[in-house]
């Protein structure tokens, strides 16, 4: 299964402003909304042709409540995740899965709360530490190398 995660700005409660819109609640009003760190909503699509489409459904919520819109396919890594720009060129064909796991964005994760991204660029097997904060985890985000350079 695909998943999406919703990591809202911090200044919203982005599961209120989602659900609280109409439109919004009319295209999440079909899956099964999770939070799996604080201030997220995430949900499972069939496939991430199904991911994309619903940000894509969702793009004028995103853009005024969502710092960062995550998807995870199993099919291209059992362990990280893909920014949704990375995403949409992966289903559009402009990047092969192989080739996606270059540029990264590393977050802690620490009392189920995502902190400060680290950037690294893969050049072997094993990742760089996550340093910016003392962390329980991290979660690993392939990005774009747009993305990466901004």
């Amino acid at each position: 299964m695909t998943r999406v995660c919703l990591v809202g700005d911090d200044d919203v409660e982005l599961r209120y402003e989602l659900v609280s819109r109409e439109t919004a609640r009319e295209a999440l009003s079909t899956y099964d909304l999770t939070a799996p760190y604080e201030n997220t909503v995430a949900l499972g699509t069939v496939s991430l042709g199904a991911a994309v489409s619903i940000l894509n459904d969702l793009d004028w919520y995103l853009a005024r409540f969502v710092a960062e819109a995550l998807v995870f396919e199993p099919s291209i890594s059992d362990e990280e995740w893909l920014s949704r720009s990375l995403a949409s060129a992966v289903r559009d064909g402009e990047c092969a899965p192989e080739e996606s796991g270059r540029y990264l964005k590393v977050f802690g994760v620490a009392d189920g709360e995502l902190l400060e991204p680290m950037f690294v660029t893969r050049t072997g097997p094993e990742l760089p530490e996550y340093d910016l904060n003392e962390t329980e985890e991290t979660l690993v985000v392939r990005v774009t190398e747009t993305e990466f350079g901004a």
